[in-house]
C-alpha cells in the first residue's frame, strides 16, 4: 500500500511541477486561442526525462512492440518513450514525407483535410503499438493514426499524451481504446 501511495505522490508532484513548465501564450497562433507552449518543459532536461518516463510507464506493461510518434511533437515525446521501453520507434510523417513505399490514413480537419503515412513495412500483423503525441485535442489525427496502424494489421495498445484538452472532447473519439494524458486542461 506505502508503494502504491508513493508512486502517485510522485505523480502528481510531477505533474504540479509540468503544468508549471507550461507556459501559456494568448491569442496565439490566432486571436481566441490559448496555446500551451510546452518549450520551457523541453528546456529542464530533468523534467522532459521524467515527464516521458511517466508516460511511457502508463503502457510499460501493455506488451508493446512499436512506439509511433505523430508529426511533428509526437517525435518529441515519442522517441524517447520508445528508449525508455525498449521498442522500436516508427514516424507518423505527413504526406510525401517518407522515403519508401507507404500506407496513408486521410483524416478531416475543420477545413479540408489531411492524412498520416508510415512505411509499409513499418508494422507487421500482430504488433501492440502505443500511439504518442503532445496533445490530444478533437482527436482527429490521433484516431488516423489508430486507424493507420489497425490498417497495417497491427493493434493500437494504448495512447498517451503530454496533455488533454478536455472541453474539445477527443478522448470520446478515441473510445475503447486506453487512453492517459499526463495532464488535462
Amino acid at each position: 500500500m506505502g508503494r502504491v501511495s508513493e508512486v502517485e505522490r510522485r505523480l502528481a508532484a510531477l505533474r504540479v511541477e509540468a503544468r508549471a513548465a507550461i507556459r501559456d501564450v494568448a491569442d496565439f497562433p490566432k486571436p481566441g486561442i490559448l496555446f500551451r507552449d510546452i518549450t520551457p518543459l523541453l528546456g529542464n532536461e530533468r523534467l522532459f526525462v521524467a515527464v516521458t518516463a511517466a508516460m511511457g510507464a502508463f503502457h510499460a506493461d501493455a506488451g508493446l512492440t512499436h512506439a509511433l510518434g505523430i508529426e511533428s511533437r509526437g517525435f518529441i515525446f515519442g522517441a524517447p518513450i520508445a528508449q525508455a521501453l525498449r521498442v522500436p520507434f516508427i514516424p507518423a510523417r505527413k504526406p510525401g514525407k517518407l522515403p519508401a513505399k507507404t500506407i496513408r490514413e486521410e483524416y478531416a480537419l475543420e477545413y479540408g483535410s489531411d492524412a498520416l503515412e508510415i512505411h509499409a513495412d513499418a508494422l507487421t500483423a500482430g504488433a501492440r503499438v502505443l500511439i504518442v503525441d503532445d496533445v490530444l485535442a478533437t482527436g482527429g489525427t490521433a484516431l488516423a493514426a489508430c486507424r493507420l496502424v489497425e490498417s497495417a494489421g497491427a493493434r493500437v495498445a494504448g495512447c498517451v499524451f503530454l496533455l488533454e484538452l478536455t472541453e474539445l472532447g477527443g478522448r470520446a473519439r478515441l473510445a475503447g481504446r486506453d487512453v492517459h494524458a499526463l495532464l488535462t486542461y
